[in-house]
């Protein structure tokens, strides 16, 4: 018996993926790779910065971390499989491994969008009630938001794991797409999914507009807070420590809605397929980037690791 009650009536599945063999795909593969490195190294880095610089130890730096780390395994949930099925041209992936993409892709997007949302609490209770923010943001309640994020993110990825696996595949088995993902998996079914599309549209619904409606009502707040502050000097400084946050928000919210939210009969595979290479590479390796150069203190703590480093390497 096998781990998944279905995994006879399927070897494995086809990886279309989203690259030729033509000189203009090598061209891009490769750029892919490059963004791949930078979104590696760039998270690693910033974890690194944020536990080794005591300054870094705050509730905003924290989420951060947790920000890092779960675009670190997004990456490397999704890019290295591609890759080697790129270079091997096999395009290959097996039932059990297709299940454990879904599982870690679904939980690790679910457990963002979900920490994103609560990043803007953490903003608002900054910005609209300072005095309070060591009571209101204790080490206990951070805890406590990066925990709901994770925990919330994998029921989700459970759920949709289990249940697009045990669906019966005794069609084609290309999919059409360079990863498993539910929505290019579930056309391959050779059952009625009309229940599993309700489930996974609620899913999506219930992961995505809630955190999205936190993320709202928190800047509207900020918002009404900025406008009452008398000094302008002190209104800038405010918008200037949002402005990292909405500027991640506005790249995964974007994508992520575009993908999940669009009625299935105004989806293509090849415009998915785009806006997935977005979010699941793109973003990871932007985010780092967007939060440690608009950001005097990562950059500070940056100057101070190098110079640690030239001290150490005198002696």
């Amino acid at each position: 018996m096998g781990v998944w009650p279905n995994a006879s009536s399927v070897d494995g599945f086809i990886l279309l993926g989203i690259f030729s063999q033509s000189q203009t795909d090598l061209v891009l593969f490769s750029v892919v790779m490059v963004v791949f490195t930078v979104a590696l190294c760039g998270n690693v880095l910033l974890i690194l910065l944020i536990y080794s610089d005591s300054r870094l130890h705050t509730p905003m730096y924290f989420f951060l971390s947790q920000l890092s780390l779960m675009d670190l395994m997004l990456v490397c949930n999704i890019v290295p499989k591609m890759a080697a099925n790129f270079l091997s041209g096999k395009k290959s992936i097996s039932f059990v491994g297709c299940g454990t993409q879904i599982g870690f892709f679904v939980s690790l997007v679910g457990s963002e969008g979900l920490l994103l949302g609560l990043m803007a609490y953490d903003r608002y209770v900054a910005i609209s009630r300072p005095l309070h923010y060591p009571v209101l943001m204790s080490q206990k309640v951070c805890l406590q938001i990066a925990g709901s994020s994770w925990a919330f993110g994998i029921l989700d990825g459970i759920i949709q794991m289990v249940g697009a696996m045990s669906l019966p595949y005794c069609g084609s088995r290309y999919v059409d797409h360079f990863f498993c993902e539910v929505p290019a998996l579930l056309k391959l079914a050779c059952a009625d999914t009309s229940l599993f599309d309700t489930l996974l549209f609620a899913c999506c619904v219930f992961m995505l507009l809630l955190p999205f409606s936190i993320i709202v009502a928190s800047y509207a707040r900020i918002l009404v807070a900025v406008l009452h502050m008398h000094s302008a000097q002190s209104r800038k400084k405010a918008l200037a420590t949002c402005s990292s946050h909405l500027t991640a928000v506005s790249l995964f919210y974007g994508a992520a809605m575009f993908i999940y939210l669009r009625p299935r009969r105004y989806r293509a595979p090849s415009h998915d397929k785009i806006v997935s290479i977005f979010y699941t590479v793109l973003t990871p390796m932007l985010n780092p980037l967007i939060y440690s150069l608009r950001n005097r203190e990562v950059m500070g703590a940056l100057r101070k690791g190098l110079d640690r480093c030239k001290i150490g390497s005198k002696y």
